[in-house]
């Protein structure tokens, strides 16, 4: 065979959230870190598109001039991989919502603020970090309107990071260590189930809904040939999901 035909076929596409790189409830976060690296090293070969669906850093958050300290190694791999010619998709999640451009410009990403519908072998995704959707909590949307607003946005630039990354970083653990991670609610009262639910009358033809943010594994299917994905975390589960070109499967990844 010539080293033309020797070249691996390109042709699986790959999706993971809820890494929360630098999070305190990493026994080791840098380890996180690099087994993270590992792991898109495993897929390089063969990976068409990755989607990376939000809080893959527990916190980010970009400056003008200046982005959060660390994770350098992860970036580094990523830059690769796009260099090669491999479609990464970042996901903005409710920890790493303060994106500009610098991972657009500096690592190749593809940057994506909202829900995003995309036809992939023949099969149709809605993919999302998750965060709010389904969700009537008055104070989480409040909450969120917060997050989301440029002009406070502008009056936290202001403040040095060396106030404003501890804060963040404290209220990520104090949140999590007060609210916990819920279980599955059950198809009934799962709000990213009853919204793909909802999302179905008006889009009958999604095949796939692909979430992040609850940090729960699920594949259910909710209709003839609509499931609802939910892609777990990098914390207890370190899954991710794999479309081969017929269908989507969750996986867990061991060294």
């Amino acid at each position: 065979m010539t080293g033309e035909e020797k070249k691996e076929v390109k042709d699986k596409v790959y999706f993971l959230s809820d890494a929360h790189l630098g999070s305190r409830f990493h026994p080791d976060s840098r380890e996180t870190e690099r087994k993270l690296c590992r792991w898109l090293e495993s897929v390089r070969q063969d990976a068409k598109a990755i989607y990376l669906l939000g809080d893959i850093f527990d916190y980010w958050y970009e400056y003008c001039h200046v982005v959060p300290k660390g994770f350098t190694r992860l970036l580094g791999k990523i830059s690769e991989l796009t260099d090669e010619g491999v479609e990464i998709h970042f996901f903005i999640g409710n920890h790493d919502i303060w994106l500009t451009d610098y991972l657009s410009v500096e690592c190749g990403m593809i940057l994506h603020f909202e829900p995003f519908i995309i036809d992939i072998g023949g099969k149709r995704f809605f993919l999302a970090h998750g965060d709010g959707l389904g969700d009537d909590s008055r104070s989480f949307h409040l909450l969120r309107k917060i997050f989301h607003s440029r002009f406070l946005r502008r009056c936290f630039s202001a403040v040095h990071p060396r106030w404003t990354i501890p804060l963040a970083h404290a209220w990520s653990n104090s949140s999590r260590l007060n609210g916990g991670v819920q279980a599955y609610l059950g198809e009934e009262k799962e709000h990213l189930v009853l919204f793909a639910k909802e999302m179905l009358k008006e889009l009958p033809g999604i095949n796939y809904f692909i979430f992040g943010h609850r940090h729960i594994l699920l594949d259910l299917p909710i209709a003839g040939q609509s499931n609802v994905i939910i892609l777990g975390d990098w914390i207890t589960y370190f899954s991710y999901a794999v479309f081969d070109g017929k269908k989507v499967g969750l996986q867990g990844w061991e060294d």
